[in-house]
């Protein structure tokens, strides 16, 4: 049986995602915006997969045609773990 919605709860919506990498060691301050996220620090290795991550989850956006704040919580929060899986 399917769950039914609470009236009296409204659903949680994501607004933005904030990526924090903590293993910078060359005190190199490393920053990228995009419409969905903001990505701050870490090495260069860990940057790159940031950002790698930040485009296929808005590449997945994409495909499904909604801007982030659109997307229900728990879809959009599948989505970012897809696109992290996809680069291993």
């Amino acid at each position: 049986m399917p769950k039914k919605k609470n009236p009296t709860k409204p659903d949680v919506r994501i607004t933005g995602v904030l990526g924090v990498g903590m293993d910078c060691q060359d005190e190199h301050k490393r920053i990228t915006r995009t419409e969905e996220m903001v990505l701050v620090g870490g090495s260069a290795e860990t940057h790159d997969r940031m950002q790698e991550t930040a485009i296929r989850f808005s590449e997945a956006l994409e495909k499904r045609g909604k801007p982030l704040h659109e997307v229900p919580a728990r879809e959009a929060m599948e989505m970012l773990r897809e696109a992290i899986d996809k680069i291993g």
